[in-house]
């Protein structure tokens, strides 16, 4: 296996920093606006994101995390279960400006899924998306993100790693991961 670095956490700092930057200029003040991370990865963007939205705006933003596992369409195809993940939740988007926010869009059948289940807790007025890492010519749907980080090229048999410090890594890194043939 060769991992590749793509983003140290020196650049990864300044894609958040920016992509808040983004997210201001398009919602203002947040008051009709709310993120949503999608479980389990996207929640530590989400929370990111938030964490710097709140230190530029003196303000909490509304952040939830979305669970998507009984909504994805390879649900019933696996041979071992999956697992659940918690959704939070606890403001309405009923009407809402919502941001998906997750750490690499690859075929976009996540998303797909993220919006699906959003629906169970209403009506959103808006739907973006938000992504660290667009993997690009790689997509099974029509789905396009709103805000990115950083395109990458990839192979579909390589896959992107976003490490989060404390969380067994010791920074905060994005790695290319490539499989050794045999």
């Amino acid at each position: 296996m060769q991992k590749r670095l793509i983003v140290n956490h020196q650049l990864l700092d300044i894609m958040v920093m920016r992509l808040s930057h983004q997210l201001i200029e398009n919602h203002d003040d947040f008051s009709d606006s709310v993120i949503l991370g999608l479980q389990p990865r996207g929640k530590f963007v989400a929370q990111r994101i938030q964490s710097t939205l709140a230190s530029i705006l003196g303000k909490q933003v509304p952040t939830g995390y979305l669970d998507t596992t009984f909504h994805r369409d390879d649900f019933r195809r696996r041979d071992t279960p999956l697992t659940a993940n918690a959704t939070k939740i606890d403001f309405l988007i009923e009407g809402k400006k919502v941001i998906l926010v997750d750490d690499v869009l690859y075929t976009g059948r996540s998303v797909r899924a993220a919006l699906d289940a959003m629906i169970a807790y209403g009506r959103p007025a808006n739907v973006e998306l938000l992504v660290l890492i667009d993997r690009l010519y790689s997509r099974h749907l029509p789905i396009q993100p709103t805000y990115v980080g950083r395109h990458v090229n990839s192979l579909q048999s390589q896959r992107v790693l976003v490490e989060w410090k404390g969380e067994q890594a010791p920074e905060d890194n994005i790695w290319l991961i490539t499989k050794n043939e045999e």
